[in-house]
């Protein structure tokens, strides 16, 4: 009888202590894992050896962010699922990390046998969990129906001079409202704001 063929993640944290931590919760629920640590995306990528079959990326990190690693590692292994850890549960940035191409939002709170199974779902190639999504339609239910609209403009590539015009309210008031959305959907940026409003198809 054969061995299981090896199980290779790749566990990228800033923290060493939570990098132990959650070494050995993997080595415990899934003993054919052979992992892999950095401390820092950059010493993912120099050290770049075995193509991981999942990666643990930490949301906070120093240097290039976690956000970017996500980019990062969906451009290089297309076929490996990335799971994002974070020490801070946050809807919108769920949200975006989903949008991005994730595959599971984890928080490190999270019960040892919760972060196994995340980790095996996300193997399977199974959808992110259901929470994540009712996440997603919690955080779009809290726009109003005049930030739609001023979204649905910012798509179109209007300045807040002309949104105004064309919804009749002030300048500032589209102001405020476009700084809501961003908020909302934890951008910086209009571009941010709308390239994730279209991911989640709320415009075109």
């Amino acid at each position: 009888m054969h061995a299981p063929s090896p199980l290779h993640l790749l566990l990228i944290d800033d923290h060493s202590l939570l990098r132990a931590g959650l070494r050995l919760v993997l080595e415990q629920g899934l003993p054919h894992a052979m992992i892999r640590e950095a401390g820092s995306i950059a010493q993912a990528i120099a050290e770049d050896q075995v193509r991981p079959h999942a990666v643990l990326l930490d949301i906070e990190m120093p240097g290039l962010s976690g956000m970017e690693g996500l980019a990062v590692f969906r451009r290089r292994w297309p076929s490996a699922p990335v799971i994002i850890l974070t020490s801070h549960d946050d809807v919108g940035t769920r949200a975006e990390a989903l949008a991005k191409g994730a595959a599971a939002f984890l928080s490190k709170a999270e019960p040892t046998d919760r972060i196994v199974a995340t980790v095996e779902g996300a193997l399977r190639g199974e959808a992110a969990p259901s929470e994540i999504a009712h996440s997603i339609a919690r955080s779009q239910a809290q726009l109003t129906p005049r930030q739609y609209e001023v979204l649905d403009q910012l798509g179109r590539g209007y300045s807040n001079k002309v949104i105004g015009r064309h919804l009749n309210l002030s300048e500032n008031t589209v102001r405020v409202h476009v700084q809501a959305l961003l908020a909302a959907f934890n951008v910086a940026s209009r571009a941010e704001a709308v390239a994730v409003a279209r991911e989640r198809g709320l415009i075109r």
